[in-house]
């Protein structure tokens, strides 16, 4: 331990208070503030470095607490340390700013020590440091820390809070990130996907032949560029689940452009595939009826005219319209209009062939597209075939309901020899039935006399 007399040699009494500075002590040589106080802390001794740093003189200091030089915002703090050091004649270290006569802050590391001198008056030494550019450093480290959290925190929050599910890679294909929808996706946690093969948590078939697809994190890697995941990708989670997913992987790079790793951004493509279908079905089909709407009607038209012109063939059209649909609708309401409409179309399905084409063509009208017919007679029998099964009546909300329709035909090449003529003549003939004679019956139309066709 140190003693007394290392840092006064020429002092006789360790009591001799101001004097001691007097002295020309060697401590005067070292770079490190040097301050020696008795045990309640009252300065006995400083040297040129200490009185350096905290601007104050040697007699300023001489018998002031140690603790004077102190910067206020850690006074307390500091002290409270002090006092439990002593009672326990323990080493004291402490880090502390220190507020110097010219007004600067100075952060110091301070080290006491009791010395070893069994005399009265004996104290402690301190060894006092200067570790401003030490602190600036670690307090802009600490900030570049948080900086650094704060950011990384950010971007998680934001990444689990996207739909889409993130992973990434390392270059040598393992797993380094996974965002909440990912995990839910493949069924790995986090920490259990971080560090394994990606073939293990990411796995991908083909959904046509279950076969693995090529690892697009890989693709990515070795093209250095952005890849789409392959056509009818499944990922087969880890309970066995089979999901439709896609979408693209891209390459990581460091600050220096070099390719460390790859992300895949993917999401779960079935409802987005269910969608795209159900909107191709809708742009073909009546969303009431599930029949043919106008234009597929008219696209399909098209083709059978030409089929039949290439092969001299026959075709019929029916068009076919409710009677006083609008009183219906009046009287029973639009939703048993809806139902008897779904009838309808459900009947005139089951009086065609599977070759031909039922479609509802605006409101009540729907039309049908006999292909290929040997003669004009089978569309005038198809004709009758839907009028005996519309015959039987329908129990709608209690009300007992008798279809009616009136239906015009016509024949290619018979009556036309294109598709706008062919369904003029088909509405005209399905007006001219309209006339025949009919009275109302409980809100229906029922014909008297001839039949409809």
């Amino acid at each position: 331990m140190l003693r007394y007399r290392d840092f006064f040699p020429m002092a006789e009494d360790p009591g001799l208070g101001a004097g001691l500075n007097k002295g020309l002590p060697l401590s005067d040589s070292m770079p490190l503030g040097i301050l020696v106080t008795d045990r309640e802390g009252k300065c006995l001794y400083s040297n040129a470095a200490y009185q350096k740093l905290c601007g104050w003189t040697a007699d300023e200091l001489i018998g002031s607490h140690w603790s004077a030089t102190i910067h206020p915002d850690d006074h307390d703090r500091t002290l409270k340390h002090w006092d439990m050091a002593v009672q326990g004649r323990k080493p004291f270290l402490c880090e502390a700013r220190l507020k110097s006569s010219s007004g600067e802050v100075i952060w110091t590391r301070r080290n006491a020590a009791e010395l070893a001198d069994n005399l009265p008056g004996q104290g402690y030494v301190h060894t006092v440091e200067d570790i401003s550019t030490y602190k600036a450093h670690e307090i802009a480290r600490l900030a570049a820390e948080e900086q650094l959290f704060d950011e990384k925190e950010r971007a998680q929050v934001t990444l689990d809070s996207i739909g889409d599910a993130v992973l990434s890679t390392d270059i040598d294909g393992r797993v380094s990130y996974m965002n909440l929808v990912a995990e839910t996706l493949t069924g790995f946690s986090r920490q259990e996907a971080i560090g394994r093969p990606l073939s293990e948590v990411f796995n991908v078939v083909d959904a046509n032949t279950h076969k693995p697809t090529t690892d697009p994190a890989r693709r990515a890697i070795q093209s250095d560029s952005i890849v789409a995941l392959e056509a009818n990708a499944l990922l087969i989670a880890r309970d066995g689940l089979e999901l439709a997913i896609e979408d693209s992987a891209a390459p990581i790079h460091n600050r220096h452009g070099l390719v460390i790793g790859a992300v895949i951004v993917f999401h779960d493509a079935r409802f987005s595939r269910e969608t795209t279908a159900r909107m191709a079905y809708l742009a073909q089909h009546d969303a009431l009826t599930g029949l043919y709407n106008r234009t597929a009607f008219h696209d399909r038209f098209e083709q059978a005219l030409a089929l039949a012109r290439r092969h001299g063939k026959q075709m019929g059209l029916l068009f076919v319209d409710l009677d006083n649909f609008k009183g219906v609708n009046d009287l029973l309401g639009h939703d048993s209009g809806d139902i008897i409409l779904s009838a309808l179309a459900g009947k005139l399905k089951t009086c065609v062939r599977a070759t031909d084409t039922v479609s509802r063509y605006g409101g009540d009208e729907f039309v049908v597209l006999l292909s290929e017919i040997s003669r004009p007679d089978h569309a005038f029998a198809v004709a009758d075939k839907i009028r005996e099964a519309v015959a039987t009546p329908m129990v709608i909300d209690g009300h007992q309901v008798t279809l009616q329709l009136s239906i015009g035909v016509s024949v290619y090449p018979d009556n036309g020899e294109d598709a706008g003529e062919l369904l003029k003549q088909a509405d005209s003939s399905m007006y001219r039935v309209k006339t025949l004679n009919r009275v109302p019956v409980n809100g229906v139309m029922k014909p008297i006399g001839p039949s409809h066709v």
